[in-house]
C-alpha cells in the first residue's frame, strides 16, 4: 500500500502563517500545526490575500505545475477560505460558492478528508457580513471547524482578522478535536509544543498598551472609511437626482 502524503493546505495569510512572536511563541499556521499534531507532513500553496477564486485560479494550478508526485494522495485537506472575499466591496455570495465548491472537490479527490472552516463572526473592522459565505462552507458536505465564535483578545491581532501565534494554536486544537472525531489519532496536542517567554507585568503592560494603541488605529481607519463612502453615496445620490 503506498503511503499518504500527510495534510494539503489551501487558502490565505492565515492560513500562510507568519508574524510577530506572541511571548516567544512563533506564528506558524494553524493548518501546519495541525499537521504537526497528527504526526504527518505539512504541504500548503496557501498565499497572503488570497481569495477563492486565486485557491482554483492561482493555488491549485500551482500544486498541478510543482508537485513531484502528481498522482499522490493525502491524509487530510485543509481548506481556509473567505476573509479576503467578505472584506471586499465586490463581493459575490454566488462567485464564492462556486469556487469553494470547485476547491473542495479537488481535495476530496486527492485526500482521505477534507476539513474547511467558518469565519469568525466578529471580522474585520468595519465588521463584515459574513453569513452568506459561512451559510456556503456549512453546506460544503466536508468536516467543518466551526470559528464563528472567534475572537479573544489574546487570540486575535487589533485588525479583528489575523489570529495571533497563540490564536493559530487555539484554532489547530480545536481542529484536532473535529478530526479526532471523525476517527484521526491525534499524536500530540500542540499546546503542548510550545513554551511560552515568562509574562512580567512589564511585559504585560507593554503588551496590553500596543494592543490598545493598534485596535484605535484600527478603528480609526475603519471609520474614515465609513464616513468615506457615505460621502460618496450622497454625492452619487445628488448626481442622480439632477
Amino acid at each position: 500500500m503506498s503511503a499518504r502524503l500527510g495534510v494539503l493546505a489551501f487558502g490565505d495569510s492565515i492560513t500562510n502563517g507568519g508574524g510577530e512572536l506572541q511571548w516567544g511563541v512563533a506564528l506558524q499556521s494553524w493548518a501546519l500545526w495541525a499537521a504537526r499534531g497528527l504526526g504527518l507532513p505539512f504541504t500548503t500553496y496557501a498565499v497572503d490575500g488570497a481569495r477563492a477564486a486565486d485557491v482554483v485560479g492561482a493555488q491549485i494550478p500551482a500544486f498541478l505545475a510543482r508537485t513531484a508526485v502528481p498522482e499522490a494522495r493525502y491524509d487530510l485537506g485543509c481548506l481556509y477560505i473567505g476573509v479576503n472575499d467578505v472584506r471586499a466591496p465586490d463581493f459575490d455570495a454566488r462567485a464564492f460558492a462556486e469556487a469553494h465548491g470547485r476547491a473542495l472537490d479537488f481535495l476530496r479527490e486527492r485526500c482521505e478528508r477534507v476539513l474547511c472552516v467558518t469565519l469568525p463572526e466578529d471580522l474585520g473592522r468595519p465588521r463584515a457580513d459574513v453569513s452568506a459565505a459561512n451559510a456556503v462552507v456549512l453546506a460544503a458536505g466536508a468536516l467543518v471547524l466551526d470559528l464563528r465564535g472567534f475572537g479573544a483578545r489574546n487570540l486575535v491581532m487589533a485588525d479583528h482578522v489575523h489570529p495571533t501565534a497563540f490564536g493559530q494554536v487555539w484554532i489547530a486544537e480545536r481542529a484536532l478535536d473535529v478530526l479526532a472525531a471523525d476517527g484521526m489519532e491525534v499524536r500530540v496536542r500542540p499546546s503542548a509544543l510550545i513554551a511560552p517567554g515568562e509574562r512580567t507585568r512589564l511585559r504585560a503592560l507593554q503588551g496590553d498598551w500596543t494592543y490598545v494603541y493598534r485596535h484605535l488605529k484600527e478603528s480609526a481607519r475603519a471609520a474614515r472609511a465609513v464616513r468615506r463612502a457615505a460621502r460618496a453615496g450622497a454625492a452619487r445620490s445628488g448626481t442622480s437626482r439632477r
